[in-house]
């Protein structure tokens, strides 16, 4: 996972980061249950990269969905991998499911 990317291990870890972003947030939820660890590992090169490339104005922050329980419930998150992109602390929008690098970039370039 590259080094830019935020791995919160709780709740108030992940309520911090978001609060001190000043930027908007991509928070990535990852599950780690047998069905979803190999779509969540294709998943991290991806939103690595995105997270090198939008480094000046996009914070990353990848959520374990279990260490992480309430901001998972609090942003509609219902599996792994999923992303929520949020301006101001509110959702602007969701996405689920393994995606292309391409699609990953038009789903927070319509937002930001």
């Amino acid at each position: 996972m590259a080094k830019r990317v935020h791995q919160p291990r709780e709740d108030a870890e992940f309520d911090f980061i978001l609060r001190m972003s000043g930027v908007p947030v991509l928070a990535y939820f990852i599950g780690t249950w047998p069905k979803a660890i190999e779509p969540c590992r294709e998943m991290d090169l991806v939103v690595g990269e995105l997270a090198d490339a939008y480094a000046d104005r996009l914070t990353v922050v990848r959520a374990d969905i279990t260490r992480c329980p309430d901001a998972t419930r609090r942003h509609d998150v219902a599996g792994a991998p999923s992303y929520v992109l949020l301006k101001d602390g509110a959702a602007v929008a969701h996405g689920t499911g393994p995606m292309s690098p391409t699609a990953l970039r038009e789903l927070v370039d319509a937002h930001l």
